[in-house]
């Protein structure tokens, strides 16, 4: 395809990078059959020092599949994972697949309340989580079966027996990784009796639900993004083509983004297992850790957000740690400083570039190129089979002309297949043609890059995380002496943003800012709860009464 008048950020693209993707057959399923046959010897997981091959792990979601099939799990089913990063999570994905199932990702930071809200809404009856938040994950919704996970499983041999030594800091470790969870099924157990799954047992196809990954818009009410087999393996075979200097079998990429959040579930768990790379696994994200990792398994490939590139480079030239074995380094999920840019090229001496993603669509539909065509500042331009419009928000059909703001729609092979039973919602945000309104307010100029200039949703985005303002709203009201509130994001020290609430008391209200974010805290997961409480006298309202959150925005940002 050449560049043409609708198109004209093929030009754009680095040496190699093809106009259009051959879409992949098959699923997720075979994605990972394949990857065992052509690497099976190579080491597929790193967690810690303990090494899982590509054939390793194969077998262990055959056997997982077949434990999760003696549990009642069935093609169509959904499975919630309630995991922090680890082999077993990776296992566990896989194997729900490999029934024909679905997986649905859940923060494991998530409060009983937040977690009873989705669990209810797709209504799993089996949940594989981590076994510190399994009394949270018990009785709520519909799940029936709370299969609990004990990271220190997959620690190295050595690792685990340190744990038991009668050390405080030895008990102090063993207690953050894990907990007694009674009542729960043990993983281990569960894989210790089982044998592989029979391998006729009917696999899934590439139009067959893979995922529910839960996201929202202006109401806050959390939405099951739908997205299919062909949706996460097309997203994957983008990213592949997007970068031609990778080396299928050769390269090792870090999990530093959580692996139940759209962007590092694309980049760690199917595009990693498309190249075959060696996905190296941290729980968290632990500067430390992920220092001395690269001392004992160097990154080639680093999918994070600018802070965690901004810590990463600046402790790495403190301390003498050497990184320029990590070649390509991918942002996505808030903007990256050019400042971040020049520091991590400086130190790495590797490409650092911006993309631009919504759950809606895999997540990733636009890239800056891999190549000195990159501009620092914008988000890139649209994957290979991916088009883009800029439209009047107001009118979809008006096109908006270079340089001119506008809403952007996106149209490719990633873009999901709706909201989890929720049809309206669907309507909304997919037309036709198969365009989905993206409800952020971007620039495109004439060589088809993009720049994002605000958002229609009011989402807050810290950490890489998104923050629905209604949900810190709610919480707040809950609480003793608030009359209203407006959440808002600002921008914050590292860059990205910060929850920052504007709350409006009760007549004599004995209340302040501490008791009212401790309060939060009791609802609301740690990354959500405001930084900032600032009382205000009132809040600026439409005339039907709706709370202008931008107009709140404006005034904390001017200090009133």
């Amino acid at each position: 395809m050449e560049p043409t008048a609708d198109r004209p950020w093929l030009r754009s693209y680095a040496p190699g990078v093809p106009a259009t993707i051959a879409e992949p057959p098959g699923s997720l399923v075979d994605l990972l059959r394949d990857a065992a046959r052509r690497f099976g010897p190579r080491v597929a997981l790193d967690f810690y020092g303990a090494t899982t091959t590509y054939a390793d792990l194969a077998d262990q979601v055959a056997r997982a599949a077949e434990a999760l099939r003696r549990l009642g799990v069935a093609r169509g089913d959904r499975v919630a994972l309630v995991l922090p990063n680890c082999p077993q999570h990776v296992v566990a994905f896989y194997a729900t697949l490999r029934l024909g199932a679905v997986v649905v990702e859940h923060n494991p930071l998530y409060t009983a309340q937040e977690l009873d809200q989705q669990l209810t809404d797709h209504g799993a009856r089996v949940a594989v989580v981590w076994d510190k938040v399994a009394p949270l994950v018990r009785g709520r919704g519909t799940v029936e079966t709370v299969v609990a996970v004990d990271l220190t499983g997959a620690l190295p041999r050595l690792k685990r027996w340190a744990l038991r030594l009668p050390l405080p800091s030895a008990r102090a470790t063993r207690a953050a990784m894990t907990s007694p969870a009674p009542g729960a099924t043990r993983w281990a157990d569960l894989l210790a009796a089982a044998g592989p799954l029979p391998a006729d047992h009917p696999a899934p196809g590439p139009d067959d639900t893979a995922l529910l990954q839960y996201t929202g818009g202006t109401t806050g009410t959390p939405k099951g993004a739908v997205l299919t087999h062909r949706n996460l393996r097309a997203n994957a075979a983008q990213g592949r083509a997007w970068v031609p200097g990778l080396r299928d079998g050769a390269e090792t990429v870090y999990a530093v983004l959580p692996l139940f959040h759209a962007y590092g579930l694309t980049l760690c768990l199917t595009f990693s297992v498309s190249i075959g790379a060696t996905l190296v696994l941290f729980p968290r994200f632990d500067l430390d850790q992920v220092l001395d990792a690269v001392r004992r398994h160097p990154p080639t490939f680093l999918p994070a957000v600018p802070p965690i590139y901004e810590r990463l480079a600046t402790a790495a030239r403190e301390r003498g740690v050497d990184l320029t074995s990590v070649r390509y380094a991918l942002s996505g999920a808030m903007a990256l400083p050019p400042a971040t840019v020049q520091l991590w090229e400086s130190v790495t001496g590797g490409l650092l570039v911006e993309g631009y993603g919504m759950t809606e669509s895999s997540p990733i539909t636009l890239g800056n190129p891999v190549s000195p065509a990159r501009r620092p500042g914008t988000v890139g331009v649209p994957f290979p089979s991916t088009d883009v419009r800029v439209v009047d928000p107001d009118d979809p059909s008006r096109e908006r002309a270079p340089g001119e703001p506008g809403e952007l729609l996106v149209r490719g092979p990633q873009v999901f297949a709706g909201y989890w039973r929720r049809p309206e919602e669907t309507a909304k945000v997919l037309l036709p043609g198969g365009w989905l309104r993206t409800g952020d307010i971007v620039t495109m100029d004439a060589e088809g890059f993009v720049t994002v200039v605000d958002r229609i949703k009011e989402l807050i985005i810290t950490g890489g995380f998104n923050v629905y303002p209604s949900e810190v709203e709610d919480a707040l009201r809950r609480l003793p002496g608030v009359r209203d509130a407006a959440a808002v994001g600002l921008p914050g020290e590292r860059g990205g943003e910060e929850v920052v609430a504007a709350v409006v008391l009760l007549p004599d209200a004995h209340t302040d800012e501490a008791t009212l974010r401790a309060g939060c805290r009791e609802h609301l997961a740690g990354y959500k709860v405001p930084r900032r409480v600032v009382m205000v006298d009132d809040l600026p309202r439409s005339q039907i009464g709706k709370v202008l959150r931008r107009e709140v925005r404006d005034r904390l940002l001017a200090g009133h």
